[in-house]
């Protein structure tokens, strides 16, 4: 990528509005035309590249008088398409055409008023037999935009033109170019090298052929995994090889690497300045403690070794070798193939030969690939009629797929909570991508509260080519060199990397924690530092305007931080420091010797200064009675101001100067607007354009004011957390800035006040409590690696981009997620697993640098049928939740809306097209994917995303950024919520958590069919709860729970539930207590009555009902099948 695109992509130009992640305008990106720098790179797949341009055509939500409908769904499972009508008022959601007309005109709408209009359109017909260079017969003609993602590719650069001999800029060091590699590329493999139409005979070694006359299909229509067509160069199982390069005898020179793309970003002051060895390989501008220079400075000269990548299988660990998981915080177990291997190596090199008991880890042939796919994955194809089959959703949470690898390579494999892929089968080529048409991207929760196991050594291994840590997947030839699973490099194991410290015991590298568990922790050593590694650093900047008194939050804090004031993390060397704010701002002199806190005002706020620099930060232990007396004496201190202006920017300017010097935490509670000084907002929302609005405005920042301020504070190693507690519109689109771009996180309470809303109150006071004392890590930065042939372009999260790989965060949390984007840049022909690691550098609260490492493997395919066996709907989901938020700011939220759709219609289209031999009528779609039409219409119907009912724009633009930033766990509750029925939970089938029994009823369908009005039900939507409660709720529960006579008796502002000694009031509280106690946040409870005001937003949820402003689940299969079928 050029300059100029990570420039877009960080916003260091001039008002741009922000796009952590693509470029300005995603529609239009595309390769250029003849570009493809000699890689074997595929076009990516375009859905819209070919569109007309869009005439006008039926709404998707009509804006036409609402049509009673009854409350139930509007399922019918024996209808078929063809006949079902079209409701009274409501269009079907129409697509825009690929090439010619659509063959019929869709019925017009009921509606007489003007809604939002989409075009008319058909499926995508399948692809013309052309060479795999080009997906479409005419991609050098320019076409028109039109709504859809550019999945799995990087921007073009943004700069001029780069000339065809140059490599491009912007690549991961651990690309070798393929000029430079040992092996010839292979050539592009031609699109009918992955026809839908199977072979006529294809068999395999390992598989007995099916019988004359019977094609490879099963009952179900569906290619069996194995079937396809197999790669251009099959292996046999066998492992000698005659025309492998000798592991004994590695060709010798040093890999030549890629060029690296120049600095990007602002400057950053007190960087140090890299040695002048000309060893940096990495990019941006140098924080203090980012250690681009020093990760790449432990390297040491270049090692003989291979460069590229051998022909043949992916070598196979020795018996010795084989790696088991292990326990945390335990000695590992042995493996019964460790046990057999007693006998010593010898001291010289020789070429490994393989033993003769079969395939060891990472070794599977293409036929043993397929056969392991097609005895473990025969569920995930099996085809299902979506419009058929009602219950499709399971009665528990759905786990993540398990991918398809030897078992002894799963057992270690990396916890899909913390590292998780949309395609838990890799296709071998961009263009086989393409085809299946899903998103190829990986989910991270790194820094998840885990026990794991932490090593102190004084030397780390790591790849000297790519600076891989070694890991459970890479490849040990003999006892003293072992092979990087990511450039394939072969390395010596250092001396002291011989002891294992766990077993005491010397001479068996392959049992050292780092080669056991995919997840570890490392004690850095000095050389990972530029500077000592700072202290923990508090700053709290406080809103004390009229406006924040009225609402009574300072009560709240000030009591929560003496609370919790010595579980702050941190050391001897904590400090703390409070600013306050109204139209000037306050400053705390806390030196040691004060009798009182003295408080010094500074009115000039367009020329901040610090009054007394050496003591409004100060040391917690040695100051901590003054700390106490300012926030006992705060909430009075300001209880009589009449002051209603906001100079908040001013105030961080402020608080930016003081923590520059160290870096730390900078935690902003704001209630209004700020109206005064540097980065004052103007309101921007129009309450009665909030449901009738065609398209959103307002979703991206009003100034880069607070953009700016972020990066320089990303720069000083300073993040920004904001808590925004209002009643009125805030700018969060703007305010958001601050917090997005320094790796901070947003807090949003609407409507909060300390009398009226008691339940936002519990929600502020058990967030900050568990903020206040959550893990916290200073000063980090997390590379993401990926096995040569992958290429990552494009990050979703709060952070800074300082160069292709490599994310700034000056504080890491435990509650933060963060998504990637990946393509194909080379044919992956010669591999059975691919690899990717993220690498996360940070300073503890206790002042050590570690180093956390999580390792992913997963298995290489070369068919469709097997990439839709390994789709993971869920990761899938959350990366189009991810790409939709950016596609809303960049371009607008009916493109978004429009490209999420089409994102369900390609996708099972492919499925149909290219899948399926045997066409039947109905919407078709394998088990794996039976809810991805689903989480579609859910996410239309999301805060984020929705229209045609009323949202305020920050409820709107907060409900985007959770989407960006919260693990996908959490996102997946706000996307799809969870509903039990709770009236009559029982022991069956409960857990039993530390002496706790916790009930475990089934997941109900969002649907108002299956509400009860003899029962009451709880849903979970992940940061709010509502506990319904039917008219005729059973008595018993009414009394043994809610502690009520009668239903009349239930009070409308109920937001606890009273702890009975009856049982089943001891099941209701430990479920729903243990469904919080999941989450870092704490969703409030809402209980709700059946004629309550606040059941609207219950019902909301009800995803596969019909609203006056959206289509039910059954209709909107319809739409999807309509689609497919033209």
């Amino acid at each position: 990528m050029s300059t100029a695109g990570f420039n877009s992509q960080n916003g260091t130009g001039t008002g741009q509005a922000y796009a952590n992640g693509p470029s300005q305008n995603p529609v239009a990106l595309q390769q250029l035309p003849g570009v493809n720098y000699g890689m074997t790179h595929q076009p990516t797949y375009n859905p819209m590249q070919a569109k007309v341009p869009a005439p006008p055509g039926p709404g998707l939500y009509p804006t036409g008088p609402y049509q009673p409908v009854p409350p139930v769904s509007s399922y019918q499972s024996g209808l078929l398409p063809a006949s079902y009508p079209s409701p009274p008022g409501q269009q079907l959601l129409t697509r825009p055409p690929m090439a010619g007309p659509p063959s019929h005109t869709p019925p017009q709408s009921a509606s007489p008023g003007p809604g939002p209009r989409l075009p008319p359109a058909q499926a995508t017909p399948p692809p013309p037999a052309v060479s795999s260079s080009s997906y479409y017969q005419t991609p050098q003609q320019p076409q028109p935009m039109a709504p859809t993602w550019n999945y799995n590719t990087a921007p073009p650069p943004m700069g001029p033109p780069s000339s065809m001999n140059t490599p491009p800029r912007g690549l991961a060091a651990n690309h070798v170019s393929p000029a430079t590699s040992s092996i010839a590329p292979p050539p592009p493999m031609s699109s009918a090298a992955y026809s839908s139409a199977p072979p006529a005979h294809v068999s395999h070694s390992t598989t007995q052929p099916p019988g004359p006359g019977m094609p490879p299909t099963s009952l179900h229509g569906y290619i069996q995994p194995g079937t396809a067509p197999p790669p251009m160069n099959p292996m046999a199982p066998q492992t000698y090889q005659p025309n492998r390069v000798p592991y004994s005898t590695p060709p010798t020179g040093p890999p030549t690497m890629k060029p690296a793309p120049p600095p990007t970003g602002p400057p950053m002051a007190n960087a140090t300045s890299p040695p002048p060895d000309g060893t940096v390989t990495d990019n941006g501008p140098q924080a203090p403690n980012s250690y681009n220079h020093v990760d790449n400075k432990l390297a040491g000269p270049p090692q003989p070794g291979s460069p590229g990548r051998h022909l043949g299988h992916y070598p196979s660990l020795p018996p010795g070798y084989q790696n088991t998981s292990a326990p945390h915080n335990a000695a590992p177990p042995m493996h019964p193939a460790m046990q057999a291997a007693t006998q010593p190596y010898t001291q010289t090199p020789q070429p490994y030969q393989q033993p003769p008991v079969g395939p060891g880890p990472a070794q599977l042939s293409p036929s043993l690939a397929a056969m392991s796919l097609q005895s473990s994955t025969p569920e995930a194809l099996r085809v299902v009629n979506l419009l058929q089959e009602r219950n499709l959703l399971p009665p528990s949470p759905i786990p993540a797929p398990t991918p398809c690898l030897p078992q002894d390579l799963q057992k270690i494999n990396c916890n899909p909570e913390v590292f998780r892929c949309t395609l838990t089968s890799i296709p071998q080529t961009q263009s086989l991508l393409n085809k299946a048409k899903m998103p190829m991207g990986l989910l991270l929760h790194p820094f998840k509260d885990l026990s794991l196991p932490v090593v102190t050594s004084s030397t780390i291994v790591r790849c000297r080519s790519c600076r891989t840590y070694i890991n459970p997947f890479v490849s040990f030839l003999d006892q003293r060199r072992w092979k990087c699973n990511l450039c394939y490099r072969v390395n010596d194991v250092p001396e002291e990397f011989m002891y294992n410290p766990v077993s005491r015991s010397y001479g068996e590298p392959h049992k050292r924690p780092e080669v056991q568990n995919a997840t570890i922790e490392f004690i850095a050593p000095s050389e990972y530092m530029l500077r000592p590694p700072q202290p923990a650093v508090y700053l709290f900047v406080l809103d004390v305007s009229h406006n924040a008194v009225e609402t009574g939050y300072l009560n709240v804090f000030c009591q929560s931080l003496l609370d919790n004031i010595n579980a702050l993390p941190g050391d001897s060397r904590t400090k703390v420091g409070f600013i306050t704010f109204d139209s000037t701002i306050h400053f705390y002199n806390l030196q040691e010797g004060l009798s009182q806190p003295q408080m010094l005002i500074v009115s000039d706020i367009e020329d901040i200064f610090l009054p007394t620099p050496d003591s409004l930060l100060v040391n917690l232990n040695e100051c901590k009675e003054l700390v106490q007396d300012l926030l006992k004496s705060l909430p009075t201190l300001f209880e009589k101001t009449m002051e209603t202006q906001s100079a908040l920017g001013s105030a961080l300017q402020a608080a930016f100067k003081l923590l520059s010097p160290t870096g730390g935490r900078l935690s902003v509670f704001q209630t209004q607007l700020p109206n005064l000084g540097a980065g004052a907002l103007q309101s921007r929302e129009d309450p009665n354009q909030r449901a009738s609005a065609k398209d959103i405005q307002h979703l991206s920042p009003a100034t880069d004011f607070y953009k700016k301020l972020a990066l320089d504070c990303s720069g000083q190693q300073v993040a920004v957390d904001l808590f925004l507690l209002s009643s009125q519109y805030c700018d969060l689109a703007s305010l958001g800035c601050i917090s997005r771009y320094s790796a901070g996180s947003i807090y949003y309470y609407p409507s909060y006040h300390h009398q009226h809303n008691p339940a936002q109150v519990e929600c502020f006071q058990k967030d900050l409590k568990r903020y206040l004392t959550r893990k916290i890590g200073f000063e980090a930065v997390m590379r993401i690696r990926c096995t040569k042939g992958l290429s990552i372009h494009t990050f979703h999260g709060n952070f800074f981009v300082r160069s292709t790989d490599l994310l700034s965060l000056p504080n890491v949390n435990p509650d933060a997620g963060f998504a990637v984007q990946m393509s194909i840049e080379e044919n992956l022909d010669d591999m059975q697993v691919v690899s990717f690691q993220a690498a996360l550098l940070y300073t503890s609260s206790k002042g050590e640098r570690r180093i956390r490492v999580h390792t992913l493997c997963l298995p290489v395919v070369n068919s469709l049928s097997d990439i839709f066996a390994g789709a993971d709907v869920q990761a899938i989901s959350g990366l189009l939740a991810c790409m939709a938020v950016d596609r809303s700011v960049t371009a607008s939220l009916s493109d978004a809306r429009d490209a999420m759709t089409n994102a369900s219609i390609d996708s099972l289209s492919s499925y149909r097209q290219s899948v399926l031999t045997i066409q039947q009528p109905g919407l078709l779609a394998p088990v794996c994917l039976r809810l991805f039409p689903l989480y579609i219409l859910a996410l239309l119907k999301q805060k984020a995303f929705r229209t045609g009912t009323s949202t305020r724009l920050d409820d709107r633009v907060f409900a985007m950024c959770q989407l960006k930033y919260q693990p996908l766990a959490y996102a997946m509750l706000m996307i799809h919520p969870a509903l039990y029925r709770i009236d009559d939970l029982t022991d069956e089938g409960a857990l039993n958590i530390n002496e706790r029994t916790i009930p475990q009823p089934r997941l109900l369908q969002l649907s108002v069919e299956k509400l009860s009005r003899e029962a009451a039900f709880l849903m979970d939507a992940g940061t709010v709860m509502y506990l319904w409660i039917g008219r005729n709720c059973n008595p018993t529960f009414l009394t043994q729970v809610l502690g009520v006579p009668s239903y009349t008796a239930v009070p409308d502002n109920l937001y606890l539930l009273p702890e009975l000694d009856t049982a089943e009031s001891q099941r209701t509280r430990a479920f729903i207590g243990w469904l919080r106690d999941q989450k870092p946040f704490f969703p409030s409870l809402q209980i709700i009555r059946d004629e309550s005001q606040r059941k609207a937003s219950f019902m909301q949820n009800m995803i596969e009902d019909r609203t006056e402003s959206a289509l039910s689940y059954y209709e909107f299969l319809l739409h999807i099948q309509q689609q497919i079928s033209k």
